[in-house]
Order: structure tokens, then C-alpha cells, then sequence
């Protein structure tokens, strides 16, 4: 049975995720859904590492905004820790998304008018999770340091993606959720993503869920689930 009130206080760490036969509302009525998400029950675990390989149009993003509690539209239970996520306050949401889910949407949700640091430090102000070097560090490894004064409306789709994949490292998290994080990156700049998202996950001891219709992040993965 589902408990009543789940603590998010930050010494606290979120274990589990769940999903509990959830089904996006727009699929109800199909009778010929193929999914190991769907419909399923599926536990994913801190620490561990999850990629959702998905074909368009078969609800990986819509399942990314259920999980983060951007969207509702779904039967079934989504659960963190045993706890429906349908009961949780705003005040909780807050504490959830600052301190233990990392999320990058596939829109990334940039600024277009701010520079890429100012992008960058909007999210580190609230969190104050990394310094100003380190977060100059993970500009030059993703080889886009004389990007950090360019508006990001000036940047390419491929380089405002790494500008998107530094923000969500800017806070401490139990998962680091990504919705097709390379789906703009040549091989190499794939490569060296997964090396750096694999680092701050097993730093933090935190798991990754990571969605792909095709260019997968590269890193090696416990489980694979065919959305």
C-alpha cells in the first residue's frame, strides 16, 4: 500500500522509480501495444543505468514528463519510493527537482536571449552545486569555451545541446533523467557526454534513465527497456 506522505528533505535519498501498468490516456483503447514500459511494472534504481530505446511516436518524452510531473495525462501509478507521485504538493515538486531529479528535456529550454553561462548560472544560483570552475571545466570539455558569451539564439542545435547537458549537472540528484541528450552530437562529442554524465552519476551514486529514437548516449547500461 502506498503511503500517505513521502519525506524529499535532501538527506533523504529517492531509490526507486516506478511505474505501475501506467499508459499515456492518448494510447488508451490500442489493443496492440508492444512495450516493456507500458502497461508494465518497471522498477529503475538509484545507481544504476537505463537507456529507453524508442521508436517516434511511442511516448518517450511524454513518459520523461510524467516522471518529472510536468504532465498527468496517464492511468496507472507512477510511484518514487512507494509513494504515488498523483499525492505530492507543490512544495515537494520543488524539493524534487532541486535536489533529486536532473532533467533534460528534448527541447532543452534554453534562453535564447541570455548567453550560455548566464543560461548555466540561472540553474547554479539556486542549487550553488558547482563552482565557477568547475563549470568553465565542463564548457572546455565539451569543446564549447569560446561559447560561454554567445547568446545561445546565436549557437548551433548541437551546441546549445551541451550548453543544455552542463545546466542539468548543476545540482546534486538521486537520477539524471535525459531525453535524448545526443540526438544533435557527432560520435566523439557522444562519447565524451557519456564519459562525463557517467562520472557525476557515479559521484553522486545517482542512477541515469537516458531515451533514444536512435544515436544513443553512449555508456554502458544495466538494462534496456523498448518503450
Amino acid at each position: 500500500m502506498l503511503s500517505p506522505i513521502m519525506d524529499t528533505t535532501p538527506a533523504r535519498k529517492m531509490e526507486t522509480i516506478q511505474l505501475n501498468n501506467t499508459l499515456p490516456r492518448v494510447f488508451a483503447g490500442h489493443n496492440s501495444i508492444s512495450s516493456d514500459v507500458w502497461l508494465k511494472n518497471v522498477v529503475m534504481e538509484r545507481g544504476k543505468r537505463y537507456l529507453i530505446s524508442a521508436e517516434s511516436g511511442t511516448g518517450k518524452s511524454s513518459m520523461c514528463s510524467f516522471i518529472y510531473g510536468y504532465r498527468q495525462d496517464y492511468s496507472g501509478v507512477i510511484a518514487f519510493d512507494g509513494q504515488d507521485i498523483s499525492n505530492l504538493s507543490i512544495a515537494q515538486w520543488c524539493d524534487l527537482r532541486k535536489s533529486h531529479i536532473a532533467y533534460l528535456p528534448q527541447d532543452m529550454r534554453l534562453f535564447g536571449e541570455l548567453t550560455a553561462m548566464e543560461n548555466v548560472e540561472l540553474k547554479n544560483r539556486l542549487t550553488g552545486f558547482k563552482s565557477r570552475q568547475e563549470i568553465e571545466q565542463l564548457f572546455q570539455a565539451l569543446g564549447i569555451a569560446d561559447k560561454q558569451d554567445s547568446l545561445v539564439a546565436k549557437l548551433s542545435i548541437g551546441q546549445q545541446q551541451r550548453v543544455a547537458i552542463i545546466r542539468t549537472l548543476c545540482q546534486p540528484c538521486d537520477f539524471i533523467m535525459l531525453d535524448e541528450p545526443v540526438s544533435h552530437l557527432d560520435e566523439e562529442n557522444n562519447r565524451i557526454v557519456g564519459d562525463i554524465i557517467t562520472r557525476e552519476a557515479a559521484r553522486q551514486g545517482a542512477g541515469i534513465i537516458a531515451t533514444s529514437v536512435g544515436n544513443h548516449l553512449k555508456m554502458e547500461v544495466d538494462q534496456i527497456f523498448k518503450l
